[in-house]
């Protein structure tokens, strides 16, 4: 897909801004009139009156109401001194799960539930940059705390309806509806100086439903009032001024949300990524006629996987296995498609020579 990802900045919040809101009128069914008298089973001259049968778009609407009921009170509202985003109550302990983005460096933060209420204080439990995902935790939970259910990923089509529920451009409790567009979406955040964590995250899922930002850290919820991901991403066309692409947002799958985050309360950090590395730090090298473009090892780590393999600092890596490598970036969304002890064929330059490891990835 050409164009760039970015995340919904939550430090634009910060600006004001005025947002004209339209309602949206949901189609409700009518039946045509007859002239005809209805029949009657028992031969009776009365007429007999009839109640329409609900259609399509009363149950699709109603769907949509049932599920907005019984999921928007797990969505809260995180303020920092600075930003301002969305989070997903995770148990009735307090534990409130969201974007790394959303919490940068603060400690502590304010949470406003959809339920209403006085704001409430939370800290950092811990935050998980390379995922973007962080668990804050109430300071006093309230007893009435509702957690959301979360999807399991394997089970996510394309196709589905889903709603995504947040506090887009501080708009509290907001709602927009879209379709899952597409699974297994591997996307690049920006670095610090486009404000996001410069996270590689796999298995995003790519929605219609309008992100925007401090929709960052919600949650993207099927018709079974399920979280099927948190909204992260969208997509941003240099051809509207780098501007956000319409209906091209991302989101953190289920699966990943669940496994960081049961990490995250049970340890205070993550104990098992499952996210494969080289053991390497790197930078992006221009290519020139004297060498091609790749990724300069910078530094190798003792003992990690590229050291095993004998690659050096120095070294210029241009492909793994089949795929070509000019950024680091390319590098690393290459890496998020494997695990670790997946062995894989490093194609590097050292001296003017090519040359190719076997390297079996290690784990970040």
């Amino acid at each position: 897909m050409s164009g760039s990802m970015t995340r919904p900045s939550a430090t634009r919040l910060a600006r004001p801004c005025a947002a004209v809101l339209c309602a949206a009128a949901l189609l409700v069914g009518c039946t045509s009139g007859s002239d005809e008298p209805a029949a009657s089973t028992t031969g009776s001259s009365s007429a007999t009156s009839s109640v329409a049968a609900p259609t399509s778009s009363d149950q699709l609407q109603n769907e949509y109401q049932r599920v907005v009921k019984n999921v928007l009170p797990s969505v809260v509202q995180i303020t920092t001194d600075a930003d301002l985003g969305s989070g997903i109550v995770y148990d009735d302990q307090g534990h409130i799960v969201t974007n790394a983005h959303v919490v940068g460096d603060a400690q502590k933060f304010s949470v406003t539930l959809v339920t209403g209420g006085n704001p409430l204080d939370a800290v950092l439990v811990s935050s998980y940059p390379a995922e973007d995902l962080a668990v804050i935790k109430l300071s006093s939970p309230p007893k009435d705390l509702k957690p959301a259910r979360f999807a399991d990923s394997a089970k996510v089509e394309v196709g589905q309806i889903v709603l995504a529920m947040g506090n887009p451009l501080g708009l509290s409790g907001s709602v927009t509806q879209g379709i899952v567009s597409a699974v297994g979406r591997t996307v690049s955040e920006g670095g610090e100086g486009d404000g996001g964590t410069g996270a590689t995250i796999a298995n995003m899922v790519q929605t219609s439903a309008a992100i925007n930002p401090g929709n960052s850290g919600g949650a993207l919820v099927n018709l079974d009032n399920e979280v099927i991901g948190i909204p992260t991403l969208a997509a941003t066309d240099p051809q509207m001024g780098a501007g956000a692409a319409p209906g091209i947002g991302f989101a953190i799958p289920a699966s990943t949300v669940t496994n960081i985050a049961g990490q995250i309360i049970k340890d205070g950090r993550v104990t098992d990524s499952g996210r494969a590395a080289l053991g390497i730090t790197a930078r992006t090298v221009v290519g020139d006629d004297l060498q091609p473009s790749g990724v300069a090892v910078v530094s190798v780590t003792g003992g990690g996987a590229a050291a095993k393999a004998g690659l050096k600092a120095g070294d210029v890596i241009t492909k793994i296995d089949t795929t070509e490598i000019s950024t680091l970036q390319s590098l690393t969304e290459t890496l998020a498609a494997h695990k670790p002890g997946d062995k894989v064929q490093v194609t590097y330059e050292r001296g003017g020579a090519t040359k190719t490891a076997e390297v079996t990835l290690g784990s970040i």
